[in-house]
């Protein structure tokens, strides 16, 4: 093998190990932040759990808030959005315990959500990617709030259902009679709001004796 292609070969390796690195990185993190919230964990436990040394946490991240905030990233990419032409697949998901690949992302919220700087970081990824997509699917007026109103559905069921373990939700006999009901719910808020009647606006003007 030449020199330069021994060069290239091991840039690769290193490339892969770095990889690699990042990922178990990565997964450690999400587990000791979904356990422990960001507040109580270490970077040191993270990286005992990663078999890897706490410095390279500094080298591929930056710092504990940019390591959050990358968990947070990959724990919301997949939640459960409800978007107007999916109200009834997504009250079946929330009501039947169908959940995403990434089910720990409401407890890392949670745990993490007593700290102000995991709060931001938490509510900036939510509204920058989840919300956004959401509000770009949603016709007519007030859609960033609406899709917050969705997404906040979505998430009170979850938390009722997968987390708290409400028997109301979890007895598989209820879930075909309560899926009318949530998707009822959510097609209030995703569909396109009608015209409020003239009549029905209220003047709040002030009065002239």
């Amino acid at each position: 093998m030449t020199e330069t292609k021994q060069h290239a070969s091991g840039a690769e390796a290193r490339r892969r190990d770095s990889a690699a690195t990042k990922r178990a990185l990565l997964a450690a993190a999400r587990e000791v932040f979904t356990r422990q919230g960001y507040d109580n964990a270490g970077l040191r436990d993270i990286a005992q759990r990663a078999g890897t040394d706490k410095r390279l946490i500094g080298r591929y991240f930056g710092s504990k808030e940019n390591l959050f905030a990358e968990v947070v990233a990959e724990a919301y990419e997949k939640m459960l959005l409800s978007a107007p032409e999916a109200t009834h697949a997504t009250a079946v998901a929330l009501l039947s315990g169908a959940e995403p690949d990434n089910p720990d992302g409401l407890l890392l919220t949670l745990r993490s959500a007593s700290s102000e700087r995991a709060a931001e970081i938490m509510r900036d990824s939510i509204e920058r990617t989840c919300e956004a997509a959401l509000a770009d699917a949603l016709i007519g007026p007030d859609a960033v709030g609406r899709a917050a109103l969705l997404l906040s559905i979505c998430a009170g069921v979850h938390l009722q259902r997968n987390i708290l373990h409400s028997r109301s939700l979890t007895n598989a006999d209820n879930t075909d009679r309560l899926v009318p009901y949530l998707k009822a719910a959510l097609d209030a808020i995703a569909a396109t709001p009608a015209a409020a009647p003239a009549g029905d606006s209220v003047d709040q003007s002030p009065q002239s004796d």
